[in-house]
């Protein structure tokens, strides 16, 4: 105890510079008080909230709730052994309580005692038990597994707020009695079945020929199958070992971090191949829309394939030299632009 007390005491002198309302570390026994009392408040022991007791035996009592003879769950559990475990329930409907008259709408909640009342099948069928909050008065509202929907049990009346659909000339939607159907309509059987035995001609035998043709072909020989689909995994593997062993290489060398993705040298050659072709596309379609507009400005039709040189050699030069005599003959344009007389 005198070495536990000297320990505080040491912890005391050296938290009092931590809090203003330590005094100075000249007073150590004002301080060692303070600081006890200072952690000994509820905020200190938030993280060691739980105090077992000298005679707590695991073994035997396995929780503190056990050892203190209390349930997990509270007050909400204090009936829990006649099988009432207390619930916050709402109202799935108005409803009238039956001892005092009053309204109660829908949406309102009360703590009401579930209650395990029955069995639909393997469904649960569970009782909510409530009291008014005008009279103090009980009422019972219940589960109802076959039609799926609440039901007033006793102590209130229900507001009827259901649409009949039958009444409209309609027939339940969610009608769970198989020997009731809806009105048969003849000409609408005929359709539906024509309508089935034409798909099922046209639509679903070719399909399912093809089903089991391709089923018959995967099953056929299952060894060879999966001798084959082994040995294309083996490739594909080795393939990506080798790519990743030489990224391996190539970061070593350049010192490049690991988890850096190296692109591929044929995907780039490739994606720059298509973009050039893409580019030399667009650029073959500006040169012909230009060489059309210079047609029109010049006033002659070039051909497609030809040369702006040509084109404008063709529409600035005539056939004929003017300054030969009559009888000479005709000489052809150069692209470049220079001009030979022919020969006599």
């Amino acid at each position: 105890m005198e070495f536990l007390a000297i320990i505080v005491l040491v912890h005391s002198i050296a938290c009092c510079g931590q809090h203003q309302s330590c005094p100075p570390p000249n007073h150590a026994g004002k301080a060692f008080a303070s600081n006890l009392n200072h952690h000994t408040n509820s905020s200190f022991l938030q993280g060691f909230n739980k105090y077992y007791p000298p005679d707590y035996d695991p073994n035997k009592h396995h929780t503190l709730n056990d050892y203190q003879g209390k349930h997990a769950l509270g007050v909400r559990a204090r009936k829990i052994d006649q099988g009432i475990l207390i619930t916050r329930f709402e109202l799935p409907f108005n409803i009238w309580c039956g001892t005092c008259n009053a309204h109660i709408g829908m949406g309102v909640r009360f703590n009401a005692e579930k209650q395990k009342v029955g069995m639909y099948y393997s469904t649960p069928v569970y009782a909510f038990r409530c009291k008014c909050h005008l009279c103090s008065g009980w009422f019972e509202i219940r589960t109802d597994p076959k039609h799926t929907r609440y039901i007033v049990a006793e102590g209130a009346r229900q507001k009827d707020e259901e649409w009949n659909p039958e009444e409209a000339g309609g027939f339940a939607i969610h009608e769970n009695d198989p020997t009731k159907t809806g009105p048969v309509d003849p000409l609408a059987q005929v359709e539906k079945t024509a309508e089935s035995s034409r798909h099922a001609r046209e639509v679903g035998a070719p399909r399912i020929e093809s089903l089991q043709e391709l089923s018959d072909t995967f099953n056929s020989d299952p060894y060879e199958l999966s001798k084959r689909i082994r040995k294309q995994f083996r490739e594909t593997k080795k393939v990506e070992k080798r790519k990743r062993e030489e990224e391996d290489s190539v970061k070593d060398k350049y010192a490049l971090p690991s988890e850096m993705k190296l692109v591929d040298e044929a995907e780039v050659r490739e994606e720059a191949s298509a973009t050039w072709a893409q580019e030399r596309a667009e650029w073959e379609e500006q040169e012909y829309k230009k060489r059309r507009r210079m047609k029109a400005e010049m006033g002659s039709v070039p051909k497609k394939d030809a040369t702006s040189a040509v084109a404008l050699l063709r529409s600035s030069l005539k056939t004929a030299d003017p300054f030969l005599s009559s009888g000479a003959g005709t000489f052809r344009p150069t692209i470049g632009g220079i001009v030979k007389k022919p020969r006599r």
